[in-house]
């Protein structure tokens, strides 16, 4: 009965662990098998700990071309998305005019519209404009995709402002610049990182769209695609694994500052 009593006290606890478990089991597999040496063309089984793959991360031919395109498309991506769809969720929350529930609701239809629907739209659109299929078509098909995500993180964030802050600092005689610069700007800070995270994290994971409309361009994603067709080799696992890190850093990082805050306001 005190087992009984004391599984019941922590299921929360507990359910929370084996989900958070069974979501981060995929990265524990990418982290393992990174150090793997397999004996043929696929990392599919384990057969012996090596540390050759980290040392030479560079190792498959285009591999780091290909991230490296990546990572510039995808913060390209993020500046972008990052300042059209703060400037829409100003627009949004904090104007009224015309259309302005119909713009409210086509904000969503690229989040719940399929990828594939969106991605031979574009391709039609860029085919019929003669536009050259490659890193430019890439940019704005991620910018379009990437914007309501921005959208809805950063509008959730200012419709919980409070206007009297900029109210007071108007009261105060600071300008429409300085006001924004701030006091607006600070405030929302934490919605428009969030907003840019995401939409980082988005352009440079995606393979649909970037497939339809990259035409001879390869990202990291689809590099990754075409090298499942032949062999699997161990760098993929090393650079999944450094991106894990480096997220998990970021993650620790934002907790960490956001309690120094908290401890700094107490």
């Amino acid at each position: 009965m005190a087992l009984v009593r004391w599984f019941k006290r922590h299921l929360v606890v507990i359910a929370g662990l084996l989900t958070l478990g069974y979501l981060l089991l995929p990265n524990i597999v990418v982290t393992v098998f990174s150090f793997n040496n397999p004996k043929g063309r696929f990392n599919y089984e384990w057969q012996e700990f090596s540390t050759e793959a980290w040392t030479d991360p560079c190792g498959v031919a285009d591999m780091c071309g290909s991230l490296s395109l990546s990572l510039r498309i995808a913060a390209w991506a993020t500046v972008g998305a990052t300042v059209l769809g703060t400037m829409i969720a100003f627009a949004l929350v904090r104007y009224r005019f015309r259309a302005r529930g119909a713009v409210n609701s086509l904000i969503f239809l690229p989040m719940a519209m399929p990828e594939v629907v969106m991605a031979a739209s574009l391709l039609t659109l860029f085919l019929n404009l003669g536009a050259q299929l490659g890193f430019w078509t890439i940019l704005i098909a991620h910018i379009m995709f990437c914007l309501s995500f921005v959208v809805t993180a950063v509008k959730a964030r200012v419709m919980s402002m409070d206007p009297r802050l900029e109210q007071a600092a108007q009261d105060l005689y600071a300008g429409p610049v300085q006001t924004f610069l701030r006091v607006t700007l600070p405030i929302a800070a934490p919605g428009i990182a969030a907003g840019a995270l995401l939409a980082f994290a988005l352009s440079f994971d995606d393979f649909i769209i970037t497939n339809f409309n990259a035409g001879s361009t390869v990202t990291f994603p689809m590099f990754v695609w075409g090298s499942a067709q032949r062999g699997t080799p161990v760098q993929i696992n090393v650079i999944g694994t450094a991106m894990f890190i480096v997220a998990v850093l970021f993650v620790l990082a934002g907790m960490v500052i956001g309690n120094r805050r908290n401890r700094q306001k107490a």
